[in-house]
């Protein structure tokens, strides 16, 4: 068996992995096709990632030009304990007031552990980026045991 396939998460780590990370890096490309790296707050549902963001920012205009997008997860402090995922995919723009509402919720509320409150003031300004899946890649290299 190759490396690559050795240290691949398993579909339930990976869902475990995406419940413990706090943010994930979004890349967008630019109007002059550079990439364009945000670190976002997240949450994991349903196969996509959900992020919330101010309708008339950079990377929702960036989007709404090129909806593929990439998301990132890492964790571990040396080669050796690194974890993470990679997730290729488009990127839908939602911005019905009500899921919006509900999803920010959603969000804010794994940072806070509890019910959380989203004025309308802030819920018409903003947008959920849903980033769909096409393609997934998976590591944890302590699965090597010190062994490359």
């Amino acid at each position: 068996m190759n490396k690559r396939n050795q240290i691949q998460l398993t579909p339930e780590e990976q869902a475990a992995f995406l419940a413990e990370a706090r943010k994930v890096s979004l890349a967008t490309i630019d109007q002059h096709g550079y990439p364009h790296l945000v670190a976002m707050n997240f949450i994991a549902r349903d196969g996509a990632i959900l992020m919330s963001s101010y309708g008339k920012a950079q990377k929702v205009m960036n989007i709404r030009r090129n909806p593929k997008v990439a998301v990132m997860a890492e964790a571990g402090r040396n080669y050796s304990q690194l974890r993470g995922v990679m997730i290729r995919g488009e990127c839908e723009i939602i911005d019905d007031p009500k899921s919006v509402n509900e999803m920010m919720k959603a969000i804010r509320g794994r940072e806070t552990a509890g019910d959380v409150e989203i004025p309308e003031s802030i819920v018409s300004k903003r947008v959920i980026l849903k980033v769909v899946p096409k393609k997934i890649a998976t590591w944890d290299h302590s699965k090597l045991g010190g062994k490359y």
